[in-house]
């Protein structure tokens, strides 16, 4: 079932034949969310008379909105800057208009992928939100703002799943005392047919806050075999199952990581009062400019933010050119409920720490979807809901 977008007319009559019988043509991007929404279509194929900036805005919505739903480009002609721009707003394929073959196994492989991923036909606003937290250095409190992100909207009553894409050394399931039982890597034999099912079996549960947990391999030497694809369905899989997705990130920028910023709706971008923290994350953020990253979508989050240590806030805001969103207080309970396996957030609601960073969540992370604060539900009522 494919709609395809093209202005011009007899467009049926020329790509009517490789698309099949099941198209609904539509002459304005206006018409195809009500499309996608109640006629069960999987695919949107592009024409090549549509401007590309308006294929690009569409792809990125439909990519947030509803990720099962592919979307296939048509060019007159391939142009390397064409073809980057197009798979950064989530594009799946871009075919030349007059390769008819191209096309009919372009929708042959987006129909099949779509149908894996799952219906798109649920109401519009469903797909859940991925935020995730990186910083360009080690040792700044990432995992700890990630853990306590993902702990807190779980608690709150948000379906929520934490995945430590920290390939090498993620310590997402130690600071959480999760057995050492299932990790990402249980995932890789199912890369390309990755459902939900088997999402579901391979993640844990913290059993306090009830939310649901991807560890990453047990092994570091099992990072590199786990595929970037692999992320990519992942994230895009998880969203469709979840309310938020929460990601938390190594120091650094492999392919996996790009892949998931691509995906990502909210960057929460972590660093501390040292100039070689502020110098790597100033790197980072140049890149992201240059990948074509949101601005607008990124949030920074000061840790140890009470220091004093000769660099100011505003020092790093101007190194940054960012507003700082959160100061986290130096704390000594923070790596205290690490070792203990704890959630400050829950476990511990009166820490200093914990109120700034149930605040941040409350009013900042949820009002950027548009979603209100929820009233954290006991650990117990929350634990029988999800499990119904």
């Amino acid at each position: 079932m494919t709609v395809l977008w093209e202005p011009m007319q007899g467009a049926i009559d020329t790509f009517g034949m490789a698309l099949g019988d099941d198209v609904t043509v539509v002459a304005h991007a206006s018409s195809i969310d009500r499309e996608v929404g109640t006629g069960g279509h999987r695919l949107v194929v592009i024409g090549p008379e549509v401007p590309a900036r308006n294929a690009y805005e569409l792809a990125e919505q439909l990519r947030v909105d509803r990720p099962a739903v592919g979307v296939v480009l048509l060019r007159h002609r391939l142009e390397v800057a064409v073809l980057t721009q197009a798979l950064r707003s989530g594009v799946r394929e871009v075919v030349q208009a007059d390769d008819h073959a191209a096309l009919v196994e372009a929708v042959q492989r987006n129909e099949a992928l779509s149908a894996r991923l799952g219906s798109p036909n649920g109401e519009a606003g469903t797909a859940g939100h991925v935020v995730t937290v990186f910083s360009a250095k080690g040792g700044v409190g990432k995992t700890t703002v990630a853990v306590n992100t993902a702990a807190h909207l779980a608690a709150g009553g948000a379906k929520t799943l934490l995945v430590d894409l920290d390939l090498m050394f993620g310590d997402v399931g130690i600071c959480l005392q999760l057995p050492p039982t299932t990790s990402i890597m249980d995932l890789v034999a199912m890369t390309g047919h990755l459902d939900a099912q088997g999402l579901a079996s391979v993640v844990e549960q913290h059993e306090s806050t009830g939310l649901d947990v991807l560890v990453a391999p047990h092994d570091p030497a099992d990072a590199e075999r786990v595929p970037a694809e692999l992320v990519t369905e992942l994230i895009r899989l998880a969203r469709t199952s979840y309310d938020y997705v929460v990601l938390d990130m190594p120091p650094s920028m492999p392919e996996h990581v790009l892949g998931a910023f691509d995906l990502s709706d909210l960057l929460v971008l972590v660093s501390t009062l040292d100039i070689p923290a502020v110098k790597n994350l100033r790197l980072a953020t140049t890149t992201l400019d240059a990948l074509g990253a949101p601005q607008q979508n990124r949030l920074l989050v000061l840790n140890r933010a009470d220091l004093k240590v000769g660099l100011s806030v505003k020092d790093v805001e101007a190194a940054l050119q960012q507003p700082v969103s959160l100061r986290l207080p130096n704390a000594m309970s923070v790596p205290a409920a690490s070792n203990r396996g704890v959630v400050l957030t829950v476990d511990e609601p009166k820490d200093a720490f914990a109120v700034a960073l149930r605040d941040f969540v409350d009013h900042t992370v949820r009002p950027h979807f548009g979603d209100e604060p929820t009233r954290a539900s006991s650990h117990r009522s929350h634990r029988l809901r999800r499990n119904k």
